[in-house]
């Protein structure tokens, strides 16, 4: 599940508790932990709504200026079931530190290589696809998903693995190599 950032910063401050999505089936559950750029988010509740009964003190709630925006945005999407979703604030993201190392000891330089060689059994992948991002940051995943000759959904996933060991980091378009994932590169480069 996706949120903008402003939204982000609003459930971060506890100003907003409640998100609408409208989905075929739920993306989410009750309980559910998401990985967001203000740390982890937890879905406390997800309900089935009609938008009939959308009111202005849902669409401030979920971060809109008013019910005409929220219409507006969840009319992006044409087909599916309106849900209410009841989020809050968790935690502080683990991979934010991890992220910003910019070196690791030999014992944890040689348990993540292995992690990128597990990663590389299907077909190596990890070094081409942290080069190209290092080498053009913010570049939308479609495009870099051509560079690789992959499909976009793939190398979304896939990132989203680079990300997870605190390589990458997740932009509002496009993605950026973090300190680690230059230092990781930098030193299978020197070998």
């Amino acid at each position: 599940m996706l949120f903008k950032q402003k939204h982000l910063e609003r459930i971060l401050t506890g100003e907003s508790t409640v998100a609408f999505r409208k989905w075929k089936k739920p993306a989410v559950v009750k309980g559910s932990l998401i990985c967001t750029s203000i740390g982890v988010v937890n879905i406390t509740d997800i309900i089935e709504m009609d938008a009939e009964d959308l009111s202005e003190a849902d669409a401030v709630i979920a971060g809109f200026d008013d019910l005409s925006s929220l219409r507006t945005e969840l009319g992006k999407i044409k087909e599916g079931i309106l849900y209410k979703i009841s989020v809050k604030y968790h935690a502080a993201d683990e991979r934010i530190g991890l992220r910003e190392k910019n070196s690791l000891d030999d014992d944890a330089f040689a348990a993540l290589a292995a992690k990128l060689g597990r990663l590389d059994k299907s077909g190596e992948w990890t070094l081409t696809v942290l080069n190209l991002i290092r080498d053009n940051p913010e570049l939308r995943a479609a495009d870099l998903a051509a560079m690789t000759g992959r499909e976009k959904e793939w190398l979304k996933l896939n990132i989203r693995k680079l990300k997870n060991l605190g390589l990458t980091i997740s932009l509002e378009t496009g993605y950026r190599i973090s300190p680690l994932g230059t230092f990781v590169l930098d030193k299978i480069n020197r070998t």
